[in-house]
Parts: C-alpha cells; structure tokens; sequence
C-alpha cells in the first residue's frame, strides 16, 4: 500500500479536493470546519481505476501550521502540490516545494484547482509558473492536472494520473525492524490506547510486544486497522491504527515511535549531511538555535557545522545536530530544521548516536565521507571503533540499521580481517586494531603487576577489569578471548601473565618457615604477636598455606578446614550454633571464635539471627 499527501498555499482547496475524490471529509475538528481550513492532518482512502488503495494525508497550509504539515510529509510516498489556479504560486507553496524537496519526495503530481474560475490562458501562464517554480527541484518533472472539486471537472484524469504513477512505484521492502512515527494518540472506550501513523520499515503484528521510545514504555498490540479494516498484520508503507494493550494513551505522544523491542537506542545527538535552501532569509550558523523536524518528532536543537562556521542558502556541508531531548532516528532518515518562523534545511542522518566531532578537522571530515559514500561494512566499522567491544544488537542501535543487516556486515567485515568475535558464544565484536590494542594493554598492565607483587598469583580479576574499563559481560567475553589465546591465565579470584611462578627467597622462606611454625603452636588460637611481610603472606595464603581471617588472625590452612568442618558439623538439622557452643569445641577465646563464625557467614556457609547463626 502507498500513501499520498497534499502539500500547498492555505485556501488553495487540498481538503475540498480530497473531499471530492474520495468522499470522505478530512477535517474532522469542529474549529476546522468552522474557520474553512485544515489545522491538524487529515486523513482519508481511496480506490484507484485498477482497483490499487491507497491511503491520503492532508496537511494544514497555513504557515502557523507549518510544523503540523512537516509531521503529515514523512513517509509520502507520492505528493499533490496544490496550487489554486485563480492566485498561482504563494508563499506556502514554495515553502512546501521546498520542505518535499528537502525530504525526497521525487513522485507527485501538480494539481491546478479552481479551473473553473479562470480562462485557459490564464491556467496556461499559471501552469508555467509553477514549473518554473519546481525547477531543480525533486519534482520539477511532475505532470501538471487541472480540476474544479465543484464540477468534478479533471477528477478522473487525476485518479488515472495518480494510479498510473503508484503502478510504477517499486513495492516498499521489509528491513526486519518496524518503526511506526507516531502522528495521533488517542482512546476508544472499551479498547484503549490508540495510535496511528504511516508503518515506515518492518511489519507489525497482532499480539507483538513493541516499545515505544524514547520512553523506553512497553505495550502489547491487542489488534491493527487500515482503512477501518482489522488485519492480523501489517506491512511496510502502509498508514494504520493500532490499538495497544498495557499501557495508557496519554503515555504516548505524537513524535514517538513504536518499533520491536531493543534494537534502536534514542540519543540526543547525530551526523548529518545538511542542506540550506537557496530561499533561506540566513545562513545556517554553527551553535545556530533550531527546531528539528524528524519524523513525526518536532523538538528544540543546536546545528553544529563541522566545517567552516556556517553554511550559506543554496549550499550544502557537514553538522552534527544536538537535540535537547532523547530522540530515536536511524541511518538515512530525512529531517527538517526552521528557526522562528522559517524553514531554512534539512539532511539526511549519517550516524546515529554520533560522538561529538572535533570541528574542521580532516580527520573528522574523513570519517563523514567514509559514513555517506561508503558501503554497510564501513558504517558499521566506524560505529563500532567508538563503542567496542559491541554486541550485534548495540552496534544496531548505535547505527539505527536492522539485526539482519548488522550480522551481515560483521560476517564480511570478519572475512576482510578487519573486526574479531569475542567470547565462547561470539556475542562481542571488536576491530582487530582495537582488540591488539585491548591485548597491550592486558599484557602491559598484568606485567607491571607482577613487577610490583612478585610473590602474588596475579591481580584480583574486579582490579584487573577496572584496568580494562570493562562492563562485566563485556569483560567475560574478552578474558575468554585472552585466555584462548594465551595471553592471560586465571583461576576463581586472580588473573596473571601464563606461566608466572611466584617464589620465595631464601630470606623469605626463612621468615615464612618461622611464622607458619608459630601460629601452629596453638592451631585454633593462633598468635597474633609476631608480624609477617605482607606480600609473603599474601604469597602463602594463595599458595594454601594459611587462611587469613581477619587482620591479625590467620589461621594454618589444616586447623581452618578441620574446624569449618566441625561447625557445620554441629549446626547439622536446623541446630544452632552459638559462640558458646564452638568454644567449647575448640576450648578458644571469645576473639577466635567470632573472627571464625564472621569469616564463615561471609562465605556464605551461615547466616546470623541475633546472637545465634544456624547453616544456610
């Protein structure tokens, strides 16, 4: 299905005409009806000659309702221009050309109404201004039809036109991920939370789980409607309603999406390739104070231009635009900017949750040029040197591209050399540069260790992946990787450079044989008196020679385990285990026996309740 949207000067008939090709009355607001014009978008359908539907978007003309227009022109597949034949070109009308323009919209028709209050001479100059008017435009060779909604006048002429131009439209293609920008919310008593918009990718089904961003909300759609048809599913380019379960409709606003759950992330900042019109009143500033028009979004932002401090009307050049609000966009969406009461641009997004650009930089610049005229590989190699390691669904939400896509382009990208899979199940990805240098880092940080605590295993693995600036399954991910590959050893607590073998010297041997000599003198009550280097306790401890309970109170390893054992031992069947209880066991002091119980509950083995401790 395809969808057709009017565009053109307020009172130039757009309703009036839609009106009388369909029968159906697009102005649905008492106050539009009232003052003879349309404020919000309108809707309606119709039944081409061959029998083709196609759904219809009316948009207000009038400039105070520009930015309501703005929200009908995303996802028209085909435009009307309506230019009234008895006042020619206006001021909306060339900004409308301008924003159709703007969003690529290379299909329409122009359609001359109200023939039937001018002669042929003057549709025939009329006609010529308009063209003129459309010159190096993305509709300048859109065929012109004139009509009279009164008479009925060129109607059938127009629906011939219009079946024949969405005949030769290729079918919308389904990329995996649906996105629906969200143009009305509203209620219906015993149904819910409704929605409607133009289904811009993907298809939606009755029963999906969606998200709705960037709130981050969930919902379940209860049932879809297209032309007050229920339908279990939904595809691309098709305009429709959708009835959403477990969530309320003032949740949701017009501006917002509603896709499949957790693929796209929103972000308050994207690269762009931008254009100013050539009937801009200005020039386009860097730090220039705008509002941003994408999809049905309208929300305040900042044009940062990236090359050069401004661009003049008629040219085109680099920006990041940097939104005051979270918005969710993805590669190649088209956008518009105005500023006061003015349309001044517009682009297309190259890179979605972008970092912010160093400004007239080459590097930078390169990297954009890489982004616009380079493959699906390309762009997902720069989006993933600036999030690695990545999992496939981060770098789909960091490029706003389809799983499907993503999976495919690291599948090539392997097989160039250019990225590297992380992990038993392969779930991180990172450049083969960026793991090189994540592999330096790794060797270099465990070596300095060693240096530093010769007699210790390795560093605490916690330590190690704060080195790493790692997110814990990130983390897993890569020390699978490095210890595949030998760069790493680890056990359950440490992870050390492969084969390091701390050894005590003769020194500290000595000083080691003298301590472990002492606190086995009175094994369950051993003396806290003599200190030790604490690097070789550390050495002993993790070679299992002693267990550190605290402290002052290490305990050797055997005399430990043997009175583990017997505690767990007496608190077997529900039985409590008090301080009085273990002393009379092992005939120690007060001090031993809580350090003994503390150390046990932290390992899990008990847990207190009052004075007491019973097994876990």
């Amino acid at each position: 299905m395809f969808v057709v949207g009017t565009a053109g000067h307020v009172d130039h008939g757009k309703s009036t005409l839609i009106q009388a090709l369909t029968g159906i009355d697009p102005d649905r607001l008492r106050e539009e009806k009232n003052r003879g014009m349309t404020i919000e978008l309108g809707f309606a359908w119709l039944e081409l000659p061959s029998g083709a539907e196609i759904s219809i978007v009316d948009v207000p003309g009038h400039e105070r309702f520009i930015k309501n227009m703005l929200m009908g022109a995303g996802g028209v597949d085909v435009a009307l221009l309506i230019v009234a034949a008895d006042e020619g070109v206006m001021p909306q009308t060339r900004e409308h050309m301008a924003i159709l323009d703007l969003l690529g919209i290379e299909t329409g028709i122009v359609v001359m109404t109200k023939k039937d209050l001018v002669d042929q001479d003057w549709l025939d100059l009329v006609t010529l201004d308009v063209q003129e008017a459309l010159e190096g435009t993305s509709l300048e060779n859109a065929e012109v039809v004139a009509v009279s909604a009164e008479n009925g006048d060129g109607l059938d002429e127009l629906r011939s036109t219009l079946d024949k131009l969405i005949s030769e439209l290729p079918s919308h293609q389904s990329t995996g991920n649906p996105r629906l920008p969200v143009d009305r919310s509203f209620t219906i008593t015993g149904f819910g939370a409704v929605v409607t918009g133009t289904l811009a990718d993907g298809s939606l089904k009755t029963g999906q789980e969606v998200e709705i961003l960037p709130s981050g909300l969930r919902a379940r759609i209860r049932s879809l409607q297209v032309h007050e048809e229920s339908l279990d599913q939904v595809g691309p380019g098709t305009r429709l309603a959708v009835n959403l379960s477990g969530i309320d409709h003032s949740d949701i606003q017009r501006g917002d999406l509603v896709t499949s759950v957790g693929w796209l992330e929103s972000a308050t900042a994207f690269d762009a390739t931008f254009r100013v019109i050539p009937d801009a009143p200005r020039p386009v500033r860097h730090n220039h104070k705008v509002t941003l028009f994408a999809g049905t979004r309208e929300v305040p932002a900042t044009i940062r231009v990236l090359e050069g401090d401004q661009i003049i009307p008629g040219f085109s050049g680099w920006v990041q635009v940097r939104t005051q609000e979270k918005i969710p966009v993805v590669r190649g969406d088209s956008f518009v900017v105005r500023d006061t009461e003015n349309t001044l641009g517009g682009g297309h997004v190259l890179e979605p949750n972008a970092p912010r650009r160093k400004r007239n930089d080459a590097a930078t610049i390169s990297v954009l040029e890489t982004i616009a005229s380079g493959s699906s590989e390309d762009v997902v190699f720069n989006a993933l040197t600036g999030i690695e390691p990545a999992t496939a669904a981060q770098l789909s939400g960091a490029t706003g591209t389809n799983s499907s896509e993503i999976k495919d382009a690291l599948s090539t990208l392997e097989t160039q050399g250019r990225v590297r899979f992380l992990g038993e199940d392969s779930s991180f990805v990172m450049s083969v540069g960026g793991w090189q240098n994540l592999v330096n880092t790794a060797s270099s940080t465990l070596s300095s260790f060693h240096k530093t605590y010769p007699l210790r295993q390795g560093m605490p693995l916690q330590d190690f992946r704060g080195q790493l600036k790692l997110k814990s399954a990130a983390f897993n991910a890569v020390t699978d990787s490095l210890k595949s590959e030998d760069v790493i050893a680890t056990n359950e607590a440490t992870v050390g450079i492969p084969n390091h073998q701390p050894a005590l010297s003769v020194d500290q041997e000595a000083e080691a044989s003298a301590f472990l000599k002492l606190i086995a003198a009175d094994r369950f009550s051993p003396s806290t008196e003599q200190p030790i280097n604490i690097e070789i306790l550390q050495f002993l401890s993790e070679r299992g020679d002693v267990v550190r309970i605290s402290g002052d109170i290490v305990y050797p390893a055997d005399a430990y385990d043997e009175m583990e054992s017997k505690i767990i031992e007496s608190g077997r069947d529900g039985q409590e285990i008090s301080i009085t209880s273990v002393r009379a066991i092992f005939g120690t002091s007060r001090k031993y026996t809580l350090a003994v119980l503390e150390h046990m509950d932290s390992k899990g083995l008990t847990r207190r309740s009052g004075d007491a401790r019973f097994l876990r």
